[in-house]
């Protein structure tokens, strides 16, 4: 039995004559009689009582024409979604970001953006550090992430470089460094007045890339950073420099985090060494219409 059979019958049933039907389908009555008998004996039953002026459904014909609509409406149904699946217009994204990159104002731009011009793509969230979402879009858990500074490049990963920002330090409200400062603008700290501060940075594991380029420029600032505390997140740093346990650094856009218990400060040497990229890494060949049109949203917004 094929979907055509089914279209003959229920083109038969409901102008309840052969000739009229097979001018709705386009065919000749001869083959079209032939098609619905072939059917009748694969059914074992005849759909049809016939009479000089056409046809009426048997008893059998007529609980055999719902289900046949219903198979054919489901198959129109089926088709009408996998088209929209293979345009991208339906289906579902997972996105992972870390902690600080989602600070920055462009991935929720993205993310409305993208909600607005694919409604019907689920988008599913997922928070980690560069390692661990890194790691999940390369082994397929994760579509794509947004993360600051790639750590580690598995084989078959595409990096974008969306845009790169300025590492501010942070200082506790009342640091020595700071009273000096008029608070009518933003102050400017060498990194060599900060060779007796105790630092919190991320772990190694989340954030080598700007972990490893700060801690080069307090080297070459001439001391060796006294790193007290690693965290997973940046967030953290963050909160732990308004408790008064050290100091940090973290990208531009965060800054507002703990306002009025943290004072972001620009670096006034080697500031230009330490940027902040902002990236969006993907699989190579990403055969997703639906993850293809978020790269090229997410790349139209950074132009915005």
């Amino acid at each position: 039995m094929e979907l055509r059979h089914l279209r003959y019958f229920v083109a038969v049933a409901e102008e309840k004559n052969f000739t009229r039907a097979a001018e709705r389908l386009g065919m000749q009555q001869p083959p079209l009689s032939q098609q619905i008998r072939a059917l009748e004996q694969e059914l074992g039953f005849d759909l049809f009582r016939r009479h000089p002026k056409g046809v009426d459904l048997s008893i059998g014909g007529s609980v055999f024409l719902d289900e046949a609509r219903s198979i054919l409406e489901n198959v129109g149904r089926g088709a009408a979604r996998a088209a929209r699946a293979a345009n991208g217009i339906e289906g579902n994204i997972s996105v992972g970001f870390t902690s600080s990159a989602a600070a920055h104002p462009l991935i929720p731009q993205i993310v409305r953006a993208y909600r607005a011009a694919r409604p019907g793509v689920t988008l599913n969230f997922q928070e980690g550090n560069a390692h661990e979402l890194t790691t999940a879009v390369a082994a397929g858990k994760l579509n794509v992430a947004f993360l600051r500074r790639p750590v580690v490049a598995p084989v078959g990963l595409v990096f974008h470089r969306l845009l790169e920002e300025e590492m501010l330090l942070v200082l506790p409200m009342g640091h020595r460094l700071l009273k000096k400062c008029d608070g009518s603008r933003m102050p400017a700290i060498s990194l060599k007045s900060l060779r007796d501060e105790q630092f919190i940075l991320v772990r190694k594991h989340g954030a080598p890339g700007m972990y490893s380029n700060l801690i080069d420029a307090c080297v070459r600032a001439g001391f060796t950073p006294n790193i007290t505390i690693e965290v997973d997140r940046m967030l953290s740093n963050i909160s732990l420099v308004a408790a008064g346990v050290g100091v940090s650094a973290v990208p531009a856009s965060m800054k507002g985090f703990h306002d009025g218990s943290v004072v972001y400060c620009h670096i006034r040497e080697g500031g230009a060494e330490l940027g902040a990229p902002l990236t969006l890494v993907c699989q190579e060949f990403e055969g997703v219409p639906a993850v293809a049109h978020f790269l090229a949203i997410s790349r139209t917004q950074v132009q915005t």
